[in-house]
Protein backbone atom coordinates (compact mmCIF):
# COMPACT_ATOMS: atom_id res chain seq x y z
CA UNK A 1 0.00 0.00 0.00
CA UNK A 2 1.51 3.54 -1.09
CA UNK A 3 1.14 5.76 2.03
CA UNK A 4 0.41 9.22 1.03
CA UNK A 5 -0.10 12.78 2.64
CA UNK A 6 -0.23 11.90 6.67
CA UNK A 7 -4.57 12.09 7.25
CA UNK A 8 -5.05 12.49 3.12
CA UNK A 9 -5.60 8.19 3.22
CA UNK A 10 -4.07 5.87 0.95
CA UNK A 11 -3.89 4.51 -2.95
CA UNK A 12 -2.64 1.46 -4.13
CA UNK A 13 -3.05 -1.38 -7.19
CA UNK A 14 -5.27 -4.53 -6.77
CA UNK A 15 -5.41 -7.02 -9.50
CA UNK A 16 -8.83 -8.41 -11.07
CA UNK A 17 -9.66 -11.54 -12.89
CA UNK A 18 -8.13 -11.24 -16.60
CA UNK A 19 -4.69 -9.42 -15.65
CA UNK A 20 -7.34 -5.99 -14.82
CA UNK A 21 -5.24 -3.78 -12.79
CA UNK A 22 -6.95 -1.19 -10.89
CA UNK A 23 -6.14 1.72 -8.47
CA UNK A 24 -8.28 1.26 -4.58
CA UNK A 25 -8.18 3.99 -2.65
CA UNK A 26 -9.26 4.54 1.34
CA UNK A 27 -10.10 7.36 3.08
CA UNK A 28 -11.48 8.00 6.78
CA UNK A 29 -14.73 10.51 7.18
CA UNK A 30 -17.27 10.62 10.02
CA UNK A 31 -14.99 8.08 12.03
CA UNK A 32 -14.96 5.41 9.49
CA UNK A 33 -12.63 4.02 7.27
CA UNK A 34 -14.29 3.66 3.04
CA UNK A 35 -12.55 1.78 0.18
CA UNK A 36 -13.38 2.40 -3.02
CA UNK A 37 -12.23 1.13 -6.69
CA UNK A 38 -10.83 4.74 -8.55
CA UNK A 39 -10.37 3.03 -11.87
CA UNK A 40 -8.31 1.15 -14.20
CA UNK A 41 -4.38 1.49 -13.70
CA UNK A 42 -3.31 3.24 -17.02
CA UNK A 43 -1.38 0.88 -19.65
CA UNK A 44 2.61 2.35 -20.71
CA UNK A 45 1.95 4.01 -24.01
CA UNK A 46 -1.81 4.52 -23.64
CA UNK A 47 -4.46 7.33 -22.45
CA UNK A 48 -6.57 4.68 -21.03
CA UNK A 49 -6.86 4.27 -17.26
CA UNK A 50 -5.42 6.72 -14.72
CA UNK A 51 -1.76 7.70 -13.66
CA UNK A 52 -1.18 8.02 -9.99
CA UNK A 53 -1.73 11.81 -10.14
CA UNK A 54 -5.17 10.91 -11.58
CA UNK A 55 -6.23 8.27 -8.89
CA UNK A 56 -5.16 10.60 -6.49
CA UNK A 57 -7.37 13.26 -7.53
CA UNK A 58 -9.87 10.77 -8.31
CA UNK A 59 -9.21 10.22 -4.29
CA UNK A 60 -9.99 13.50 -3.34
CA UNK A 61 -13.23 13.50 -5.31
CA UNK A 62 -14.04 10.78 -3.45
CA UNK A 63 -13.54 12.28 0.08
CA UNK A 64 -15.64 15.45 -0.47
CA UNK A 65 -18.58 13.17 -1.47
CA UNK A 66 -18.66 11.50 1.50
CA UNK A 67 -17.13 13.87 3.50
CA UNK A 68 -20.85 16.00 2.17
CA UNK A 69 -22.92 13.07 2.38
CA UNK A 70 -21.81 12.66 6.22
CA UNK A 71 -22.22 16.48 6.76
CA UNK A 72 -26.02 16.28 5.08
CA UNK A 73 -26.86 13.36 7.24
CA UNK A 74 -25.57 15.31 10.39
CA UNK A 75 -27.54 18.27 9.59
CA UNK A 76 -30.78 16.02 8.99
CA UNK A 77 -30.46 14.94 12.72
CA UNK A 78 -31.28 18.89 13.54
CA UNK A 79 -31.69 22.28 12.38
CA UNK A 80 -28.24 23.12 10.97
CA UNK A 81 -28.09 26.43 12.73
CA UNK A 82 -27.25 24.40 16.24
CA UNK A 83 -24.19 23.34 14.63
CA UNK A 84 -21.76 24.70 17.71
CA UNK A 85 -18.33 26.30 16.75
CA UNK A 86 -16.70 23.63 18.41
CA UNK A 87 -18.59 20.75 16.71
CA UNK A 88 -18.09 22.68 13.52
CA UNK A 89 -14.43 23.82 14.03
CA UNK A 90 -13.58 20.28 14.72
CA UNK A 91 -14.79 18.96 11.67
CA UNK A 92 -13.11 21.67 9.69
CA UNK A 93 -9.64 20.71 11.33
CA UNK A 94 -10.70 16.98 9.61
CA UNK A 95 -11.00 18.60 6.55
CA UNK A 96 -7.81 20.61 6.12
CA UNK A 97 -5.65 17.12 7.39
CA UNK A 98 -7.87 14.51 5.03
CA UNK A 99 -9.12 16.66 2.36
CA UNK A 100 -7.13 19.59 2.15
CA UNK A 101 -3.51 17.32 3.02
CA UNK A 102 -2.29 20.83 5.24
CA UNK A 103 0.49 20.75 6.96
CA UNK A 104 0.87 19.07 10.49
CA UNK A 105 2.28 22.09 11.82
CA UNK A 106 -0.59 24.57 10.57
CA UNK A 107 -3.08 22.63 11.74
CA UNK A 108 -1.60 22.34 15.27
CA UNK A 109 -1.21 26.27 14.78
CA UNK A 110 -5.26 26.06 14.19
CA UNK A 111 -5.84 23.97 16.99
CA UNK A 112 -3.88 26.39 19.49
CA UNK A 113 -5.79 29.11 18.18
CA UNK A 114 -9.12 27.35 18.51
CA UNK A 115 -8.49 25.98 22.41
CA UNK A 116 -6.70 29.08 23.56
CA UNK A 117 -8.25 31.89 21.81
CA UNK A 118 -11.68 31.47 19.75
CA UNK A 119 -13.65 28.79 22.57
CA UNK A 120 -12.70 30.60 25.55
CA UNK A 121 -14.12 34.09 24.03
CA UNK A 122 -17.16 32.63 21.78
CA UNK A 123 -17.76 29.59 24.65
CA UNK A 124 -17.75 25.43 23.51
CA UNK A 125 -21.06 25.25 23.29
CA UNK A 126 -22.47 28.30 21.37
CA UNK A 127 -24.37 28.11 17.98
CA UNK A 128 -22.66 29.31 15.44
CA UNK A 129 -25.50 30.94 13.87
CA UNK A 130 -25.63 33.18 16.90
CA UNK A 131 -22.10 34.87 16.59
CA UNK A 132 -22.53 38.14 14.69
CA UNK A 133 -20.13 40.76 12.99
CA UNK A 134 -19.89 42.80 16.21
CA UNK A 135 -19.13 39.30 18.48
CA UNK A 136 -16.12 39.28 16.21
CA UNK A 137 -14.94 42.57 16.17
CA UNK A 138 -15.54 42.39 19.76
CA UNK A 139 -12.90 39.33 20.20
CA UNK A 140 -10.86 41.70 18.27
CA UNK A 141 -10.96 44.09 20.87
CA UNK A 142 -9.90 41.54 23.59
CA UNK A 143 -7.46 40.37 21.85
CA UNK A 144 -5.94 43.56 21.55
CA UNK A 145 -6.65 45.06 25.30
CA UNK A 146 -4.76 41.94 26.03
CA UNK A 147 -1.54 42.75 24.69
CA UNK A 148 -1.65 40.36 21.27
CA UNK A 149 0.00 41.96 17.81
CA UNK A 150 -2.03 42.89 15.50
CA UNK A 151 -0.89 40.45 12.88
CA UNK A 152 -1.60 37.36 16.10
CA UNK A 153 -4.99 38.60 16.00
CA UNK A 154 -5.06 38.70 12.55
CA UNK A 155 -4.21 34.87 12.32
CA UNK A 156 -7.02 34.11 14.79
CA UNK A 157 -9.46 35.89 12.57
CA UNK A 158 -8.15 34.67 9.28
CA UNK A 159 -9.28 31.12 10.97
CA UNK A 160 -11.86 31.94 12.04
CA UNK A 161 -13.08 33.31 8.40
CA UNK A 162 -12.22 29.74 7.27
CA UNK A 163 -14.21 27.99 9.71
CA UNK A 164 -17.50 30.28 8.75
CA UNK A 165 -16.40 29.78 5.01
CA UNK A 166 -16.22 25.81 5.44
CA UNK A 167 -19.81 26.15 7.29
CA UNK A 168 -21.16 28.55 4.98
CA UNK A 169 -20.58 25.98 2.00
CA UNK A 170 -21.77 22.70 4.19
CA UNK A 171 -25.43 24.84 4.57
CA UNK A 172 -24.51 24.48 8.43
CA UNK A 173 -25.29 28.66 9.22
CA UNK A 174 -26.17 31.47 6.23
CA UNK A 175 -23.77 33.78 6.51
CA UNK A 176 -20.28 34.85 7.42
CA UNK A 177 -20.16 37.54 10.11
CA UNK A 178 -16.46 37.71 9.87
CA UNK A 179 -16.43 38.55 6.37
CA UNK A 180 -18.80 41.91 7.72
CA UNK A 181 -16.56 42.91 10.90
CA UNK A 182 -14.19 45.61 10.37
CA UNK A 183 -10.43 44.20 10.89
CA UNK A 184 -7.60 45.27 12.34
CA UNK A 185 -5.16 47.13 9.69
CA UNK A 186 -2.08 45.16 8.73
CA UNK A 187 0.74 46.50 10.86
CA UNK A 188 3.22 47.94 8.27
CA UNK A 189 6.68 46.30 7.81
CA UNK A 190 9.36 47.64 10.33
CA UNK A 191 11.65 49.16 8.26
CA UNK A 192 14.58 48.63 11.42
CA UNK A 193 15.82 45.03 10.05
CA UNK A 194 17.52 43.07 12.64
CA UNK A 195 20.74 42.10 11.23
CA UNK A 196 24.28 41.50 11.91
CA UNK A 197 27.20 43.44 9.80
CA UNK A 198 30.10 42.12 8.36
CA UNK A 199 32.30 42.89 10.96
CA UNK A 200 29.81 41.59 14.06
CA UNK A 201 29.17 38.46 11.73
CA UNK A 202 32.82 37.69 11.72
CA UNK A 203 33.40 38.09 15.68
CA UNK A 204 30.49 35.34 15.99
CA UNK A 205 32.19 32.88 13.94
CA UNK A 206 35.36 33.58 16.06
CA UNK A 207 33.32 33.17 19.17
CA UNK A 208 31.75 29.45 18.10
CA UNK A 209 32.49 27.37 20.61
CA UNK A 210 35.68 24.72 20.57
CA UNK A 211 33.66 21.63 21.54
CA UNK A 212 31.74 18.51 19.87
CA UNK A 213 29.25 20.70 18.46
CA UNK A 214 31.76 23.51 17.17
CA UNK A 215 32.55 22.49 13.63
CA UNK A 216 29.12 21.80 12.82
CA UNK A 217 28.03 25.68 14.33
CA UNK A 218 30.38 27.59 12.68
CA UNK A 219 29.26 25.80 9.12
CA UNK A 220 25.58 26.41 10.32
CA UNK A 221 25.82 30.14 10.87
CA UNK A 222 28.36 30.42 7.45
CA UNK A 223 25.83 29.03 5.71
CA UNK A 224 22.90 30.86 7.32
CA UNK A 225 24.37 34.48 6.89
CA UNK A 226 24.84 34.04 3.33
CA UNK A 227 22.00 32.02 1.82
CA UNK A 228 19.21 33.16 3.95
CA UNK A 229 17.81 30.29 4.45
CA UNK A 230 15.55 29.48 7.23
CA UNK A 231 16.49 27.47 10.55
CA UNK A 232 13.80 24.89 9.71
CA UNK A 233 15.35 24.83 6.02
CA UNK A 234 18.90 24.58 7.30
CA UNK A 235 18.11 21.35 9.63
CA UNK A 236 16.20 19.67 6.97
CA UNK A 237 19.42 20.39 4.22
CA UNK A 238 20.85 17.22 3.08
CA UNK A 239 24.00 16.34 1.05
CA UNK A 240 22.51 15.78 -2.01
CA UNK A 241 21.02 19.86 -2.28
CA UNK A 242 24.02 21.14 -1.71
CA UNK A 243 25.40 21.54 -5.64
CA UNK A 244 28.94 22.20 -5.48
CA UNK A 245 29.19 22.20 -9.63
CA UNK A 246 25.92 24.75 -10.40
CA UNK A 247 27.27 26.78 -7.16
CA UNK A 248 23.87 26.57 -5.33
CA UNK A 249 22.08 25.25 -2.03
CA UNK A 250 18.82 23.86 -3.28
CA UNK A 251 16.04 23.91 -0.53
CA UNK A 252 13.66 21.09 -1.12
CA UNK A 253 12.83 20.01 2.64
CA UNK A 254 11.77 22.14 5.98
CA UNK A 255 11.80 20.50 9.29
CA UNK A 256 9.63 22.12 12.82
CA UNK A 257 8.20 20.52 15.21
CA UNK A 258 9.85 17.17 15.00
CA UNK A 259 8.34 16.63 11.32
CA UNK A 260 9.79 17.24 8.26
CA UNK A 261 7.89 17.92 4.95
CA UNK A 262 8.01 20.68 2.63
CA UNK A 263 9.27 23.93 2.67
CA UNK A 264 6.67 26.99 3.74
CA UNK A 265 5.49 27.54 0.54
CA UNK A 266 5.67 27.13 -3.65
CA UNK A 267 8.22 29.61 -3.68
CA UNK A 268 10.19 28.56 -1.57
CA UNK A 269 11.40 25.63 -2.63
CA UNK A 270 14.57 27.15 -4.76
CA UNK A 271 18.09 27.12 -5.65
CA UNK A 272 20.26 29.80 -3.96
CA UNK A 273 23.86 30.93 -5.56
CA UNK A 274 26.38 29.85 -2.47
CA UNK A 275 29.28 31.76 -2.60
CA UNK A 276 32.88 30.78 -2.33
CA UNK A 277 33.11 31.66 1.62
CA UNK A 278 30.51 29.06 1.56
CA UNK A 279 31.19 26.39 -0.27
CA UNK A 280 34.66 26.40 1.45
CA UNK A 281 32.88 26.23 4.55
CA UNK A 282 30.47 23.17 3.61
CA UNK A 283 33.62 21.62 1.67
CA UNK A 284 35.34 21.70 5.24
CA UNK A 285 32.47 20.46 7.16
CA UNK A 286 31.58 17.30 4.71
CA UNK A 287 35.36 15.96 5.30
CA UNK A 288 34.82 15.96 9.05
CA UNK A 289 31.75 14.95 8.79
CA UNK A 290 30.94 11.24 9.77
CA UNK A 291 27.52 11.42 7.70
CA UNK A 292 28.25 12.41 4.36
CA UNK A 293 25.77 10.07 2.54
CA UNK A 294 23.58 11.77 -0.14
CA UNK A 295 20.41 11.64 1.80
CA UNK A 296 21.99 12.68 5.55
CA UNK A 297 21.41 16.07 6.72
CA UNK A 298 24.12 18.46 6.47
CA UNK A 299 23.45 19.91 9.84
CA UNK A 300 22.74 17.02 11.75
CA UNK A 301 24.04 16.05 15.56
CA UNK A 302 27.74 15.26 14.51
CA UNK A 303 27.49 12.21 17.08
CA UNK A 304 23.91 10.90 16.46
CA UNK A 305 22.76 11.64 12.82
CA UNK A 306 20.12 13.30 14.12
CA UNK A 307 18.05 16.67 13.25
CA UNK A 308 20.09 19.67 15.29
CA UNK A 309 17.86 20.82 17.66
CA UNK A 310 16.48 24.03 17.22
CA UNK A 311 16.48 25.36 20.68
CA UNK A 312 20.28 24.00 21.07
CA UNK A 313 21.28 25.75 17.91
CA UNK A 314 19.64 29.15 19.03
CA UNK A 315 21.19 28.57 22.55
CA UNK A 316 24.67 28.12 20.82
CA UNK A 317 24.10 31.09 18.83
CA UNK A 318 23.51 33.59 21.65
CA UNK A 319 26.46 32.00 23.76
CA UNK A 320 28.42 32.88 20.95
CA UNK A 321 27.25 36.27 20.41
CA UNK A 322 27.84 36.98 24.29
CA UNK A 323 31.54 35.37 23.77
CA UNK A 324 31.84 37.79 21.41
CA UNK A 325 30.93 40.83 23.21
CA UNK A 326 27.80 41.29 21.42
CA UNK A 327 25.17 40.61 24.31
CA UNK A 328 23.86 44.09 23.39
CA UNK A 329 22.28 43.54 20.47
CA UNK A 330 19.99 40.72 22.43
CA UNK A 331 19.40 42.90 25.40
CA UNK A 332 18.05 45.97 23.33
CA UNK A 333 14.27 46.05 22.26
CA UNK A 334 14.28 44.67 19.14
CA UNK A 335 17.02 41.77 19.61
CA UNK A 336 18.76 40.07 17.52
CA UNK A 337 17.94 36.67 16.84
CA UNK A 338 18.87 33.38 14.44
CA UNK A 339 16.41 34.29 12.31
CA UNK A 340 18.89 37.65 11.56
CA UNK A 341 21.23 36.12 10.07
CA UNK A 342 18.51 35.21 7.10
CA UNK A 343 18.19 39.54 7.11
CA UNK A 344 21.97 39.39 7.27
CA UNK A 345 21.95 38.07 3.53
CA UNK A 346 18.94 40.22 2.44
CA UNK A 347 20.69 43.54 3.20
CA UNK A 348 24.16 42.14 2.61
CA UNK A 349 22.70 41.02 -1.09
CA UNK A 350 20.86 44.34 -2.03
CA UNK A 351 24.19 46.65 -0.57
CA UNK A 352 25.93 44.73 -3.34
CA UNK A 353 23.52 45.62 -5.99
CA UNK A 354 21.68 42.32 -6.52
CA UNK A 355 18.28 42.90 -8.46
CA UNK A 356 15.03 43.03 -5.94
CA UNK A 357 13.37 40.28 -7.77
CA UNK A 358 16.41 37.97 -7.79
CA UNK A 359 16.42 38.57 -3.90
CA UNK A 360 12.44 37.14 -3.87
CA UNK A 361 13.82 33.98 -5.51
CA UNK A 362 16.84 33.40 -3.71
CA UNK A 363 14.83 33.85 -0.22
CA UNK A 364 11.35 32.07 -1.30
CA UNK A 365 9.26 35.29 -0.34
CA UNK A 366 5.54 34.92 -1.68
CA UNK A 367 5.29 38.16 -2.90
CA UNK A 368 7.58 41.29 -4.03
CA UNK A 369 6.31 43.52 -0.69
CA UNK A 370 8.01 40.97 1.48
CA UNK A 371 11.36 41.70 -0.02
CA UNK A 372 10.71 45.25 -0.40
CA UNK A 373 11.86 45.75 3.11
CA UNK A 374 15.87 45.13 1.64
CA UNK A 375 15.44 47.88 -1.08
CA UNK A 376 16.61 50.78 1.45
CA UNK A 377 19.54 48.83 1.62
CA UNK A 378 20.42 48.66 -2.30
CA UNK A 379 22.90 51.54 -4.57
CA UNK A 380 20.82 54.59 -5.19
CA UNK A 381 20.51 53.83 -8.77
CA UNK A 382 20.05 57.60 -9.19
CA UNK A 383 22.96 58.98 -7.63
CA UNK A 384 21.71 61.11 -5.53
CA UNK A 385 24.78 61.65 -3.42
CA UNK A 386 26.60 63.20 -6.10
CA UNK A 387 23.67 65.55 -6.85
CA UNK A 388 23.01 66.51 -3.25
CA UNK A 389 26.60 67.37 -3.30
CA UNK A 390 26.36 69.32 -6.40
CA UNK A 391 23.69 71.03 -4.73
CA UNK A 392 25.02 72.45 -1.77
CA UNK A 393 28.57 72.41 -2.51
CA UNK A 394 29.90 76.59 -1.28
CA UNK A 395 30.05 76.86 -4.91
CA UNK A 396 26.47 76.17 -5.59
CA UNK A 397 24.54 79.28 -6.71
CA UNK A 398 21.11 79.30 -5.08
CA UNK A 399 18.34 80.51 -7.14
CA UNK A 400 16.53 83.71 -5.97
CA UNK A 401 12.98 83.99 -6.09
CA UNK A 402 11.58 86.77 -7.26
Amino acid sequence: MARRTHGTGSIWTEERAGGRKVWMGQVRVGGKQHQRVLGDVRRPGTKDGLTRALAERALRDVRATLEDENAQRDGSQGPPGDATLSEVAIRHLEHLTEVVGRKRSTTQDYSIYLRKHLLPFFSEDRALRDISPQDVEAFMRHQRDRGLATSTITNHVNYLNSIFAYAVKRSLVATNPVAYADKPRAPRADPDIKFLTVEELEAVLRAVADDHLGDTDHALVVTAAMTGLRQGELVALRWKDVDWTAGVVRVRRNYTRGEEGTPKSRRSSRAVPMADRVAAALEQHFQRSAYTRDDDRVFCHPQSGNPYDAAKIRERFYDALDTAKLSHLREREDPITFHSLRHTFGTQMAAAGAPIRAIQEWMGHADIQTTMIYADYAPDPSNGRAWAQRAFSADASIPVAV
